[in-house]
């Protein structure tokens, strides 16, 4: 895919929505669908259900491409949930796209998770000892197997055994025919918010969704919390015994989009607050700024009025480029950048640049756009990033899984900095960051999870430990 070959990005895993009690379910979810697009191009499905009969699509790509011609008409149901797919634990391949549906002695249910379980190997091999049989190689039918195998007869209670088994991250939507269960792991790693239609309730990845649909936002799903809704109304408990929020930070600088809101932060304003702290910690004289498209715009804007220096769009976009765009020469691979980026000569001539970007993973796009602005006549192009240098992988739903292939942790800024070829490189500090995002939070951190900036994990990242006997 072009973006995994010559866009140098962090990726995350996924996006969830689901809704409960409303007579257009499935078309509000596929509605719900196309704003969390951005969580994962990979595949896209839905599952719902009228108290009886199931519905049920998965397919490749784009939720447009997914969603074929007359697949939506098919859709009955008043609940309904969703996903939106980018592989970072399984294959790409259509066994894995979500929602996987089950049947089992209980009946029927249909899981959909956006995370990463840092203990799903271990758990796969005692399952499998076990007799599952697994049909996927997603981290997703682990809970599903956990779930199928509880001595609880009731699928909340089922739920919520699971729970005790696994370690990670995860947003995590179940149904059955009359049901919906919302849980969100110990630490909150993943944002997950909940909203209002009428009668329904909603759930989303991100808020950006409920405004698609017409949802009010109601509230963020707290860490460790397990939320049945059904016939009987709404029923809220806790499933860990220590919980503490540790939300992704790059949630708001990068994933997820600038008008969501997370824990009451919207995305935007603490971008923009990003780039006003890096002007303070990292001035530099210059005739114009601009942010890389589209995450970066935001703290380009943050950090021009901090500085006074005009912001203008000195790269855009094309959004026209298709995704399986295949590059079978290293020339054509080079060329690809600008395919999907361009300059603005008239913009960068004869200009002192500064470039704002939200990070630097291995280095080699933000290297191939230095060059690009060089070429459309920069004279100097100043480098600045909007997070702290990426030095370690992570293991909760993120494309990084060794230090070696993150540039950061093999170099230092100087290195980094003539590797792209900038002539100057600032990153943010961390306590400049978490300041500039203004999260109020009494844990650790101010509720941020900081592990691929410090190597400190906020969870367990191998757990060898037998399963625990079962329990409801």
């Amino acid at each position: 895919m072009l973006d995994r070959v010559i866009w140098d990005k962090l990726n995350e895993e996924c996006g969830v929505f689901g809704i409960y009690n409303h007579k257009d379910a499935p078309q509000l979810t596929y509605l719900g669908l196309h704003a969390l697009q951005h969580r994962g191009q990979e595949s896209a499905g839905m599952c719902a259900s009228d108290g009886e009969k199931w519905y049920k699509h998965r397919g490749m790509g784009l939720v447009s491409e997914a969603f074929g011609k007359g697949d939506l008409e098919k859709f009955g149901g008043n609940i309904a949930i969703g996903h939106t797919r980018y592989t970072t634990a399984g294959s790409s391949k259509i066994e894995n796209a979500q929602p996987l549906f089950f049947r089992y002695s209980q009946g029927s249910m249909a899981v959909a998770h956006n995370g990463n379980l840092v203990n799903a190997s271990v758990l796969r091999k005692e399952l499998e000892a076990k007799g599952s049989i697994f049909s996927t190689t997603s981290d997703t039918e682990v809970i599903a197997h956990l779930i199928a195998r509880s001595e609880c007869k009731d699928l909340p209670g089922a739920v919520k055994d699971a729970l005790q088994h696994i370690k990670g991250a995860y947003a995590l939507l179940v149904m059955n025919e009359k049901q919906l269960i919302i849980a969100l792991d110990p630490n909150g790693l993943r944002p997950l918010s909940m909203g209002r239609l009428g009668d329904a309730i909603v759930v989303a990845s991100e808020t950006c969704a409920f405004d698609i649909i017409g949802a009010e936002y109601w509230r963020d799903v707290q860490p460790g919390e397990l939320t049945v809704v059904d016939e009987n109304g709404i029923h809220t408990s806790t499933f860990a015994e220590k919980t503490e929020r540790s939300i992704c930070t790059f949630e708001y600088i990068y994933f997820a989009r600038p008008d969501s809101d997370i824990d009451g932060i919207n995305v935007h304003m603490a971008r923009k607050r990003l780039g006003k702290q890096l002007a303070v910690e990292a001035p530099v004289e210059a005739d114009v700024v601009t942010g890389v498209p589209d995450s970066s715009i935001s703290a380009a804007i943050g950090f021009a009025e901090a500085t006074g220096i005009p912001y203008e769009l000195g790269l855009i976009k094309n959004r026209y480029v298709g995704r399986t765009f295949i590059q079978p020469t290293q020339e054509l691979r080079e060329r690809g950048v600008h395919m999907k980026l361009s300059a603005v000569r008239k913009v960068v001539e004869g200009k002192r640049v500064v470039m704002i970007d939200d990070s630097i993973v291995r280095g080699t796009t933000s290297g191939r756009i230095v060059r690009m602005l060089r070429e459309a006549g920069a004279t100097e192009v100043h480098v600045r990033i909007s997070s702290p240098p990426v030095m370690n992988p992570c293991f909760y739903g993120i494309d990084t899984s060794t230090r070696d292939e993150l540039i950061a942790g093999t170099k230092n800024v100087e290195e980094i900095r003539r590797f792209i070829g900038a002539d100057t490189l600032s990153f943010m500090s961390v306590e400049g960051m978490i300041a500039a995002i203004g999260r109020k939070d009494s844990a650790p951190n101010n509720g941020h999870c900081l592990a691929c900036f410090t190597g400190q994990y906020p969870t367990e990242v191998e757990f060898e430990a037998a399963l625990p006997k079962d329990k409801c």
